[in-house]
């Protein structure tokens, strides 16, 4: 007897991945419940709230492509408005009825015999589900620094994922460590109201102009009304990132013009040449996530701002001390020191066929075929999960293609009248092997950075265009999955391979 009858989703989280699951799964008419730990739906822009908070990808791309919006004040929209397209997502296609809000996941487990998972909540609930999308994304979980004397700071102190609203900077000494995506939005607005502003940098990055002024009000119009317009527009910019992309891993010409018009950037925007050392990557554009902003580089170069670039030796209580002995006296420190980009799962705890642990198998580094399914886990997906990040380009066109894959994978359990799938092993090695040979040499291996763990691994980035991973995943191959019953797994051989 088969389960096929009785799916049943389960969705961890409720940020871009999770909407788009639901989405997805509604088409086909299959049950689902979305649970997340927060307040409100949105993910990372549920909880990224401070000042200057914006997508630092223009709109019309940082969106679904089948809910395109045409009333966007700015080409990259401010934080409130793309957690309002999310609502209105989620309520157009039906996704808010299955929202379980405040409600964090402790456990995910799979039982051999039923071929069922059973989701447990933080609270003691149980949940049974024929599948289980991890929806958590890479950049989840803030990422605090390990600083001697971090915990004898006197002042106040907060990480820029969990922004203060109540705690008024202005007039105050303020420390920013960081110098990451958020810090080049929040650094400028504060730096207007701090009495003096100090900006620990451990490397600079490369960074694009980004002026991201309001529509006038007849491009608003004429995106809203002219019929083509936002797709062309969409098209435009979607062209314009695989460029970059190609120019970084495949055309070195690409990619010197874009590094001499960063640097180009920086000295037409910082004419002290002290500060512009400062301010000067060492390694290979691309290395590193590039930054687009305006207003960063004037923000530097107020009277009451400093930029640091001492290593921080510890926090005292009044302040913090570099490797030169030189104490900054402060009031507030503000963490912009990113996400545990690379614990996907964590602190909930999954287990699978035979009660194997997913992190002892990512003991040495996420990895999973199409960075979605994991041997040994049937019937479990992870959406923006291991080499699915982007250098340069729209993080919801890959959530997009994963979500539309999940479903069809789902659409072949029930066709195939069987309980799950699983990715065989070998394949899932093979996958991964060409993944990690197509970094070597490349522009991600130069430098250290968060797309990398210790050992050096890449376990963060898709090495290619958004057009390739679209296509490789825009099929599901029934011959890379075991099929699995609930009296264990039978291998059903796929057409055209011999016995």
């Amino acid at each position: 007897m088969t389960r096929t009858a009785d799916q049943h989703v389960v969705i961890v989280g409720a940020g871009f991945s999770g909407i788009a699951m639901g989405v997805e799964l509604g088409r086909d008419g299959v049950p689902y419940t979305i649970l997340d730990r927060s307040s409100d739906l949105g993910g990372v822009w549920h909880h990224n709230t401070y000042p200057g908070a914006a997508c630092d990808i223009p709109s019309a791309l940082y969106s679904f492509s089948y809910a395109p919006r045409g009333d966007w004040t700015h080409p990259c929209s401010p934080h409130d408005e793309i957690q309002g397209y999310l609502r209105d997502c989620a309520d157009r296609f039906g996704v808010t009825p299955n929202l379980r809000l405040g409600v964090e996941v402790a456990d995910a487990t799979f039982d051999d015999a039923t071929t069922r998972w059973t989701v447990t909540t933080a609270d003691g609930d149980a949940i049974d589900a024929s599948a289980v999308v991890l929806a958590c994304g890479q950049l989840s979980r803030p990422a605090w620094p390990r600083i001697p004397g971090i915990e004898r700071f006197a002042g106040h102190s907060f990480h820029s994922a969990e922004w203060d609203h109540e705690h008024d900077l202005g007039g105050e000494r303020i420390a920013v460590i960081g110098t990451g995506a958020s810090a080049v939005q929040f650094v400028p607005p504060i730096a207007e109201e701090a009495g003096r502003l100090h900006v620990f940098q451990r490397s600079p990055s490369y960074m694009l102009p980004r002026r991201n002024r309001p529509y006038a009000g007849w491009a608003r119009t004429a995106i809203d009304r002219v019929p083509g317009l936002q797709r062309l527009r969409r098209g435009w910019i979607y062209a314009f990132c695989e460029t970059l992309t190609f120019g970084l891993t495949s055309a070195p010409p690409i990619a010197a013009a874009l590094k001499a018009f960063s640097l180009g950037f920086l000295r037409r925007s910082v004419r002290d040449p002290g500060l512009r050392a400062k301010l000067t990557p060492d390694y290979a554009i691309g290395c590193k996530r590039i930054l687009f902003s305006s207003k960063f580089y004037p923000a530097l170069q107020r009277p009451n701002v400093e930029l640091v670039t001492d290593g921080i030796r510890e926090i005292t209580a009044t302040g913090i001390v570099t490797d030169d002995g030189t104490e900054r006296e402060v009031d507030t420190i503000v963490f912009g020191t990113g996400f545990k980009s690379q614990q996907f799962v964590l602190p909930m705890s999954v287990r699978g066929a035979g009660g194997r642990d997913l992190q002892d198998g990512w003991a040495g580094g996420a990895e999973a075929h199409h960075g979605m399914t994991v041997a040994g886990f049937p019937n479990l997906f992870v959406l923006y999960g291991p080499n699915t990040n982007l250098s340069v380009g729209s993080i919801v066109v890959m959530i997009e293609a994963q979500a539309a894959y999940v479903r069809r994978a789902l659409a072949l359990v029930r066709s195939r009248g069987i309980d799950a799938l699983d990715v065989r092993p070998e394949v899932q090695a093979a996958s991964n092997a060409a993944l990690q040979r197509d970094f070597e040499g490349s522009v991600w291996t130069g430098c250290s950075s968060w797309y990398r763990n210790a050992s050096g691994r890449v376990v963060s980035n898709w090495p290619h265009r958004m057009r390739e991973y679209q296509r490789l995943v825009a099929d599901v191959r029934p011959e890379e999955f075991r099929e699995v019953r609930a009296t264990g797994v039978a291998e059903r051989k796929p057409a055209g391979v011999a016995d």
